[in-house]
């Protein structure tokens, strides 16, 4: 009985993994094909994870029912994405290599917009709650919500949703309910403070965490959306503007209510290793942003710089406390996106793209980078998710460069091919005016990488030294995909302008 149960989960197994399709058996004895999800190998741990970043509005468009005030030429409106149109597109998401999944807030928002900004401006976003109990309509329901979590864990994706302990949304039902104005600090009131904890950020009304029925009532219901859900982890809002205490307390409820295995990466505005320490120190998240990888890249790149000071920040980015990580991106929903930084310069995005994923920590992508979305200043750096041809609203027509996602596709395959490249130890090489050459060794499996970039216009040599690994061993550029030969010291690498190396061995 034991060798026919291991047969049939062989045979099944064979089609499913190999071929792509199971054969479930049906009342009369028959079998149909079925096609499977496109799936990714999850990620075994945190640092090896490939982050995606969506805002939901701005992505698909699965059910045109609740696209309530839609409109997509709008710079401020709802677009009409919602958590159906997620689901639906999820093997965009795997086939590209992600393992993790960041989602907007979904929660209920405020019904109507802001002009301070000089336009109509709508929650789109998922920034403005008005009741955090209950999801917004115009992105799905709970079910919703439930069906793109199960969806992704089909798939191997994790999912962290983004949540708000800081600030309700502008007049939202918070301020006007009696029961509970006296929760928020509020710009009408004149209670907002002028520290990082008491201020009213942008006029937003300021929840005061520190009263035990506020945390307790937004604990509850945060927590209990990602326990019914199945969420993996949050991504936490606005950090520097609630108590350390209130984060502690989060980190404890969170341990008891969805287990110790539950993500957490924060947003610290201006964030890097040493600013996120005292959230690290005292356990109260896993990660937090670097807010300086964008710019130190790009301006490297941009010959802003001498490549010996580039490869100091690349060491400095180790000093990290043990066990917790950068979370690292080229654009966000914050500042401008990376492409259009660059004026648009693939070749320029290309390489910062390369940088980022040969260096440890947690390679965000931005939704639609990887297919050249340009993302300019807001609110432009929100725009749809380019879909081309494809049926697909809001963002059907916007073109893509599938070239790009292909070059994507292979960082993504060939960082997690390399524990070196994720969890490694870093060495600078060389720094010769336009040149810049570092190792990667990851001890635990003798892996060892060599990256070399050239910012310049014209083919930059190197003369380096064989790492001991490597003697005797075939060379391979994985990401040029050329075989260089066998390792010997000296060993000539010439980059070509404007190019880059990723050397490894057989």
């Amino acid at each position: 009985m034991e060798v026919e149960r291991i047969s049939r989960w062989s045979w099944t197994c064979l089609l499913t993994l190999c071929l792509g399709f199971v054969m479930p058996t049906t009342l009369a004895g028959q079998s149909t094909l079925q096609e499977v999800p496109t799936s990714v190998e999850p990620h075994s741990s945190w640092d090896e994870a490939i982050l995606y970043f969506v805002i939901v509005d701005r992505f698909a468009d699965g059910d045109s029912s609740n696209n309530v005030k839609v409109d997509p030429n709008d710079k401020g409106a709802f677009h009409g994405g919602d958590l159906k149109g997620l689901t639906e597109q999820l093997d965009e998401l795997a086939d590209l290599g992600v393992t993790a999944l960041w989602i907007t807030p979904v929660v209920k928002n405020i019904d109507g917009f802001v002009t301070g900004a000089g336009f109509p401006d709508w929650a789109y976003h998922g920034y403005w709650a008005d009741d955090f109990n209950s999801l917004d309509p115009r992105f799905g329901s709970e079910q919703d919500l439930k069906a793109l979590v199960d969806a992704a864990h089909q798939r191997g994706i994790a999912v962290l949703l983004d949540i708000v302990y800081n600030h309700a949304g502008y007049g939202a039902q918070y301020v006007t309910d009696p029961k509970t104005r006296a929760w928020l600090r509020t710009e009408n009131a004149g209670t907002c403070g002028t520290d990082d904890i008491t201020s009213c950020l942008a006029g937003l009304p300021d929840f005061k965490t520190e009263l035990p029925e506020v945390a307790d009532y937004l604990l509850e219901a945060h927590l209990g959306l990602a326990e019914r859900v199945g969420l993996d982890g949050f991504r936490l809002d606005t950090v520097k503007h609630v108590t350390h205490e209130f984060w502690q307390k989060h980190r404890g409820a969170v341990e008891e209510s969805l287990g110790e295995d539950f993500f957490l990466v924060g947003e610290v505005w201006g964030g890097d290793a040493p600013s996120l320490d005292p959230w690290f120190e005292g356990d109260e998240m896993d990660a937090g942003f670097d807010f300086g990888f964008q710019g130190s890249t790009l301006a490297f790149l941009q010959g802003r710089g001498r490549a010996v000071a580039f490869n100091r920040y690349l060491e400095k980015r180790h000093e990290v406390r043990e066990g917790y990580y950068l979370a690292h991106y080229l654009s966000s929903h914050d500042v401008q996106g990376a492409l259009s930084l660059v004026d648009g310069d693939i070749e320029t995005f290309t390489l910062a793209a390369l940088l980022q994923f040969t260096n440890p920590g947690i390679p965000v992508i931005y939704y639609g980078e990887e297919v050249g979305r340009k993302g300019g200043d807001w609110p432009e750096n929100r725009s749809d998710m380019p879909w081309g041809e494809r049926d697909i609203l809001p963002g059907k027509g916007e073109p893509r460069n599938e070239a790009l996602r292909e070059d994507y596709k292979r960082l993504i395959s060939i960082r997690r091919a390399h524990p070196a490249l994720w969890r490694g130890s870093h060495t600078g090489l060389l720094f010769e005016q336009d040149l810049l050459v570092f190792q990667r060794t990851d001890e635990a499996t003798g892996d060892v990488v060599i990256v070399a970039v050239n910012r310049g216009q014209e083919p930059a040599t190197a003369s380096l030294e064989v790492p001991a690994a490597w003697a005797e061993k075939t060379i391979n550029d994985v990401w040029n995909q050329e075989s260089i030969g066998v390792a010997t010291s000296p060993m000539e690498v010439t980059v070509a302008g404007r190019a880059a190396r990723i050397l490894t061995v057989e």
